[in-house]
């Protein structure tokens, strides 16, 4: 099996939270963290969504949001749906209507915001809308637009204000016998998120989506989103993400894998660990890294492989990777296989040949696990 395992002081216990589905997708209790992402095309543009929901389906996101804000965008919805190989969730904000219409197109959820969606009884005609069609739905609070009536009570947007928005929402919900619900409290402040998350997840049994709101663009973004996300994860919190970035959704399913890659959560596709490159390295780090980002995209295979320059660290790092090279000097490294030391390579032939110890170390882990699978379906019998 891959080198890549956990080991017990990594554990996290996650938060218990009951189980919901989310389409075919179980969100919550043993589930997987799920990864989402967000479509950025013209809803009613049929194909362009429908290519970005693929491509993000691609790149490994477990379910994706569109936005409904108008009778084109739900019309289209039910041809998105039809085409579509992940679960979609419906994004309404303003007219409850919207949400009848994304239920009765096939939205797998239905994503509603307490502070917009309207008074109690639309809220119900919602409910009602979800029950018959199958749907779930995600109550998502927002620091940006939160209740009248609580901003006057607090004065301002806050922990306390958030979590009151959505115990209030997650009420109306269970009085309508309806429980097929997870709920967010998002805000583009990193403490006030993780404040009213820790909150949210002592008040209620609920799965939890987390996200950071609005937290910019692509390197800014991620960072602040792996402040605060990593450390709700650390803590057990959370049953699906979002990492908010203004950039490309498919980089938002990229840095979502890697968030929970990094605490053990989810094992997808090659973690190279690499070193940031000196003067000490054997070959160009920064240049070999990036082509091999480039070039193993592909590996769905849960893996590791190690980029060391030099002999200070490498070796030691590459027994425990499946596939290692560490820099020597003179023009050439050493290759690591299952953690071992196996055969000197020259800098020039390393990217080509790494790629393809990579593809035939996938090729014997995949073996292993369906066989370690059928073993395990076979005594369950």
């Amino acid at each position: 099996m891959s080198l890549n395992h956990i080991r017990p002081w990594k554990n996290i216990y996650r938060r218990t939270s009951r189980q919901i589905m989310v389409g075919n997708v179980p969100v919550g209790g043993d589930a997987p963290i799920a990864v989402q992402t967000m479509t950025n095309t013209d809803t009613s543009n049929v194909a362009a969504t429908v290519a970005q929901v693929q491509a993000a389906a691609e790149a490994g996101a477990d379910i994706v949001r569109v936005s409904t804000p108008d009778e084109s965008s739900t019309k289209a919805l039910r041809d998105i749906v039809r085409e579509s190989s992940v679960p979609i969730v419906a994004d309404i904000h303003f007219h409850y209507k919207r949400a009848i219409e994304a239920a009765e197109a096939g939205a797998a959820c239905l994503r509603i915001n307490p502070g917009n969606i309207g008074d109690e009884r639309r809220v119900r005609e919602v409910i009602a809308a979800a029950k018959d069609h199958g749907c779930s739905i995600r109550i998502g609070v927002n620091a940006g637009s939160l209740e009248k009536h609580l901003l006057e009570k607090y004065g301002e947007p806050c922990p306390d204000a958030m979590v009151e928005s959505g115990l209030e929402h997650i009420r109306i919900l269970q009085d309508n016998d309806f429980h097929e619900f997870k709920i967010s409290c998002k805000a583009s402040d990193v403490f006030m998120s993780a404040a009213a998350y820790q909150k949210l997840a002592e008040a209620t049994d609920a799965p939890i989506h987390l996200g950071i709101t609005e937290a910019g663009g692509l390197v800014s973004g991620t960072i602040k989103s792996a402040i605060g996300l990593g450390n709700l994860l650390w803590m057990g919190i959370g049953d699906t993400i979002r990492v908010s970035l203004s950039a490309d959704p498919i980089e938002e399913v990229k840095v979502g894998f890697e968030i929970l890659k990094s605490l053990g959560l989810r094992h997808r596709g090659v973690n190279i660990i690499s070193c940031p490159s000196c003067a000490r390295q054997g070959f160009d780090v920064i240049k070999t890294v990036e082509a091999l980002e480039k070039r193993l995209e592909h590996i769905k295979t849960p893996m590791s492989l190690s980029i060391i320059g030099c002999v200070v660290n490498g070796p030691g790092e590459a027994l425990m990777t499946d596939v290692g090279f560490t820099g020597g000097g003179a023009g050439s490294g050493m290759v690591y296989l299952a953690g071992k030391q196996s055969h000197k390579l020259s800098n020039e032939q390393m990217v080509e040949h790494i790629v393809e110890q990579v593809e035939k170390r996938a090729a014997v882990i995949d073996a292993e696990m369906a066989a370690e699978a059928e073993t395990e379906a076979a005594a369950a019998e």
